[in-house]
């Protein structure tokens, strides 16, 4: 089983013991604000999301859950390559951890499959997100109205890409070390 270590995180396959620490975040208002579903009300719902994570195919899939200090916070990399996506519970947020995540999962994304972009679907209103991304070099390729209907709500995207050309790789690399 893969890891990536960065300086302050440990980037891991999930495991079903994580259902806790990762319905915490997935069950959480505030983190799950632009997320494509309500938030999870439940832990049978959180379970199946985990699992579905875990099953996930490693030709298709690259996605981790984010420990700091040995507790999970959060995940990120890629459901379905090519599109990124990262949560990480507020309690960890404004700290640079999801740059310093996803600097280490772009880097094992591309080191790992032979694509020439990633992309991201980002909610319009979520600015931090979109000011991280901006960061890491993604760039925006298009928008689009009523794509995601969370709730009750219509929710708009925002189409970004990093292509491999433009990634730029700092920090750790892609994959240093080899977990349990």
């Amino acid at each position: 089983m893969s890891e990536i270590l960065t300086p302050r995180l440990r980037l891991r396959r999930a495991r079903t013991q994580d259902l806790d620490a990762i319905h915490a975040v997935l069950g959480n208002a505030q983190a799950m604000r632009y997320w494509s579903t309500p938030p999870h009300d439940g832990l049978d719902q959180t379970r199946a999301w985990l699992a579905d994570m875990i099953a996930a195919p490693a030709q298709t899939s690259d996605d981790y859950v984010v420990e700091r200090q040995g507790q999970v916070i959060g995940k990120a990399g890629c459901w379905r390559i090519p599109e990124v996506g990262f949560i990480l519970h507020p309690d960890h947020w404004g700290q640079g951890l999801a740059r310093e995540a996803l600097t280490a999962v772009i880097g094992r994304v591309f080191a790992s499959f032979p694509i020439a972009s990633l992309e991201a679907d980002v909610d319009p209103r979520n600015l931090a997100s979109l000011r991280l991304l901006g960061r890491l070099r993604f760039e925006e390729t298009g928008r689009a109205r009523r794509t995601w209907k969370v709730g009750e709500v219509w929710c708009d995207s925002v189409y970004l890409a990093l292509p491999r050309s433009r990634a730029s790789f700092t920090g750790t690399g892609p994959d240093r070390g080899a977990g349990p």
